[in-house]
């Protein structure tokens, strides 16, 4: 059954367009009060992000669940992980995020965590769903739900953080920058990393409801890169608005990205007899990741882009670790969902466990050249089905000669292909993308 509202990671799109708007928001937080209502304790937290709407829309779900009759918890600002974790904590039914992530300040969304402090599974999103086309009711008014607001939610949330590494771990002479992109992070990890004793410095701290991504974070690292520089730090930290996001920079002021975060990690799970299993990465992880786990002797499997199906193939597979190039990086074995402070954690520890820096830690692994080539459609296809392209992508792949790989994805929410390829040499890949580009506009 197809879903009208909710994507891969819950409902999103720009504030006062429909879905994403009050009126439609309460009626979600009304449907999801009623489907979670009919079993178990009524019970939902909502955190946010930092962005300006987040109010309007936290209102609004409160209306709703409370015509629902469920009790609502709620946390303020607090990054989507640390919302999946305290869901787990506080026994609730579920926990809903207010955020669009790395989008800007004028975007939003909702997304919900179960009780588990996972994705909701697709039965219950179904079942919301159609709720939402029923009317909507009120309980009896001696039902209604009730709000309250946990004070706690904040120090509970940066305590479990600083659990996720081994105890005694000391970041005492490590001078760390870190960016918290005016988001959901900003009054959470510098408390935590200044708490295991790093020198920390922060940027991207002070949120005004519309500055949430805007130049700073993962996204956009050059002002970290050149703040790292400027005070001869020893790494720097980016996160993205809702935190689940991490990306890192080295003394050099180089971008460490997430397959080389996922390196590092695997590396120090390994050393230390914890791997437990392979890593997941996902179509678009970069090949090097690939070549050099493998000649550690770590297997290595690709997902479908999206944390959804990177922790599907976790759990198929009983592995611990997993992650995209943009930073999502999952550790199965400390926590249920992606969490970029938990990540960056993993990553710091290595660097005080091996004595290594963040850059000697990195280089491990080689990136190979990569070139994308967006093409449009007229209307979507498979090109998989066509011979010629088929063909070329054949001819290609012999020249790569097994040093790097092609890839033909389709864009999920437009007619375009995504060409990609990876090898050695980045003059051939980027002459090799353009053939096979120029192959895909002419047949498709």
């Amino acid at each position: 059954m197809g879903r009208r509202y909710f994507g891969t990671d819950g409902i999103r799109g720009k504030v006062g367009e429909d879905p994403v708007n009050a009126e439609f928001v309460m009626k979600l937080g009304w449907a999801v009060g009623t489907v979670l209502a009919q079993e178990g304790n009524r019970k939902v937290l909502i955190g946010k992000d930092t962005r300006i709407s987040g109010y309007m829309f936290e209102s609004a779900l409160q209306a709703g669940l409370s015509a629902a009759g469920v009790d609502i918890h709620i946390l303020g600002p607090m990054p989507t992980p640390g919302i999946a974790y305290l869901t787990r904590t506080f026994h609730a039914r579920a926990g809903i995020v207010i955020s669009a992530s790395h989008n800007p300040f004028y975007d939003n969304g909702i997304k919900f965590f179960s009780a588990e402090g996972t994705k909701l599974p697709d039965e219950i999103e179904i079942a919301i769903e159609a709720a939402i086309d029923q009317p909507m009711t009120t309980v009896d008014s001696s039902k209604l739900g009730k709000a309250e607001r946990i004070e706690s939610a904040r120090g509970r949330y940066i305590e479990f953080c600083k659990s996720t590494i081994p105890i005694g771990t000391d970041f005492q002479g490590l001078k760390i920058v870190l960016d918290c992109a005016h988001g959901a992070t900003y009054n959470i990890a510098p408390s935590v990393f200044t708490e295991l004793n790093a020198k920390v410095t922060s940027i991207g701290i002070k949120p005004d409801g519309l500055n949430i991504n805007d130049g700073y974070g993962s996204t956009y690292p050059k002002v970290l890169q050149e703040e790292v520089l400027h005070r001869g730090a020893d790494l720097g930290i980016a996160f993205d608005g809702d935190g689940d996001r991490v990306v890192m920079v080295d003394a050099n002021g180089e971008v460490v990205d997430g397959d080389e975060l996922l390196y590092i990690i695997a590396m120090a799970r390994q050393k230390n007899e914890t791997l437990n299993g392979g890593v997941v990465g996902t179509l678009m992880s970069n090949f090097g990741l690939e070549h050099a786990l493998e000649e550690q002797g770590i297997a290595f499997t690709r997902a479908k882009v999206g944390d959804r199906y990177v922790l599907e193939e976790l759990k198929k597979n009983a592995w611990s670790i997993g992650g995209e190039s943009s930073g999502h990086i999952i550790c199965l074995d400390r926590t249920t969902t992606g969490d970029g402070i938990v990540a960056a954690l993993q990553v710091v520890a290595a660097i005080v466990d091996t004595g290594r820096s963040l850059h000697e830690l990195k280089a491990g692994m080689r990136k190979y050249p990569q070139t994308m080539i967006n093409v449009p459609l007229k209307k979507k296809v498979d090109v998989t089905q066509i011979p010629a392209v088929n063909d070329a992508v054949k001819q290609v792949e012999e020249k790569l000669a097994g040093n790097g790989r092609v890839l033909l994805r389709a864009s999920g929410t437009e007619p375009l292909i995504r060409v990609m390829i990876e090898g050695t040499n980045p003059v051939q890949v980027d002459e090799l993308a353009n053939e096979l580009a120029d192959v895909v506009r002419l047949n498709a």
